[in-house]
């Protein structure tokens, strides 16, 4: 194994699952080249760039000033029997979770952690999940593994895909720019849709990032992770709003999405039916089929359930991977995904949809020999793997033969909903 210098350390290998994750990206880069006639890259992959890449909200700075990635009520907080991880790191999670256990939307970290406290674990948990807030009771390993929930999550490929009836014809990647001309419709928040498409968008695709204007996203998340995109606002719950998506999906390639199973198809149909032929990404926290499969999550939330952060912690009390492991790896099998499909498409025109889990990718690394019984801190790799500008300091790409992204992250919603 490619030695990380403790740059991803944990007790589980999350640098192994960050290696293998950019290797199949850089693999199936390598297959796009040959489609196109062109050599290998032949430049050997940095683990440095990769753990600085994995490393995003801990490299990124704002005007040298780091930020804090999870807000006042996000976190790990002790509960009556147990412990429970809360993601509000968005202002309407924040109000669903407060509702949910009956206080007032100006409670501070120390009036919620106390309410908490005096509750059961599953009770949040179930609470939470009725009113679409994001909290889990923390289990361990071998409770997640003999769960209906983690038995599903557990199962089918790492990169699912599935070939479609429709068929129609797409544009192919020309040129040294790997997919220049190819169209991108970014559906995708918080980390690992945004990382799938930023891969894309390194290898030369227009790709425009749509977001609903009533959610805006946290800015600088939205530089962390939007370089060499555009980003545009449209209500997909208007009428007008849909006939302008559903126009620029007719004219895409690419769909990247980060919905829940079925929430796209209630508004808008099948995609294959508005753009027949098109390569669909969809990353979800907890897989396709399954009890949870509509149960909304993240990074944080898929670590605390699958028994990850009583592995990463100490003392009983539950930890977290030195990166949003996760999130980043199933990014980068996305984007892998998304280009041997686009690659198949040139020989038989069939629409695919691509397929990738966190809960999937947490089992892939669970399954993993070669655990530490302790870690020592995660160091932060060195400047160079950074680049910064404008005042907004982000990391390098992962492949070490792209110096930089083809242009920073624009404002969030600033671009005009148009190819």
């Amino acid at each position: 194994m490619i030695d990380f210098e403790g740059y991803l350390s944990s007790c589980l290998p999350t640098d192994e699952l960050a290696w293998t994750a950019v290797r199949t990206f850089r693999a199936a880069v390598d297959r796009l080249r040959r489609a196109a006639g062109l050599p290998s890259a032949g430049r050997p992959i940095r683990p440095e760039r990769i753990a600085a890449a994995f490393s995003g909200e801990r490299m990124f700075r704002w005007n040298g000033a780091q930020v804090d990635a999870f807000a006042e009520l996000s976190g790990f907080f002790s509960t009556a029997d147990g412990w429970v991880r809360i993601h509000a790191n968005y202002q309407h999670h924040r109000r669903r979770i407060l509702g949910a256990v009956g206080l007032p939307q100006d409670t501070d970290r120390e009036r919620f952690a106390a309410q908490l406290a005096r509750m059961s674990a599953s009770d949040v948990e179930d609470r939470a999940v009725s009113v679409g807030a994001i909290a889990t009771r923390v289990r361990t390993e071998s409770d997640w593994a003999a769960s209906v929930p983690g038995v599903a999550a557990a199962s089918g490929d790492l990169v699912s895909v599935q070939v479609r009836s429709d068929h129609g014809r797409l544009r192919m990647p020309t040129g040294d720019a790997l997919l220049a001309g190819v169209r991108v419709l970014d559906l995708t928040r918080v980390v690992a849709g945004p990382v799938a498409s930023r891969s894309l968008a390194l290898l030369g695709a227009d790709v425009l990032r749509i977001d609903p204007p009533q959610m805006p996203e946290i800015e600088w998340q939205h530089r962390e992770s939007g370089q060499g995109k555009r980003s545009a606002r449209i209500d997909l719950r208007a009428a007008v709003g849909l006939t302008q998506f559903r126009t620029l999906l007719g004219d895409a390639d690419i769909l990247v999405t980060g919905y829940r199973p079925g929430a796209l198809e209630s508004l808008v149909g099948a995609p294959g039916s508005v753009k027949p032929g098109l390569i669909h990404g969809r990353v979800s926290a907890w897989g396709e089929s399954g009890p949870w499969a509509g149960r909304r999550g993240f990074d944080s939330i898929v670590q605390a359930a699958s028994g990850i952060a009583m592995i990463e912690g100490a003392d009983g009390k539950p930890g977290a991977l030195p990166a949003q492991a996760l999130d980043h790896a199933s990014g980068y099998l996305l984007a892998s995904g998304v280009i041997d499909a686009l690659i198949d498409a040139r020989g038989d025109g069939a629409g695919r949809d691509v397929s990738v889990s966190l809960a999937r990718t947490a089992a892939w690394l669970l399954g993993r020999p070669n655990r530490r019984r302790s870690a020592r801190p995660a160091r932060l790799p060195g400047a160079d793997t950074a680049v910064t500008h404008g005042g907004i300091t982000t990391a390098r790409p992962a492949l070490a033969e792209f110096d930089d992204y083809p242009f920073p992250a624009r404002a969030w919603g600033s671009d005009p909903p148009r190819w």
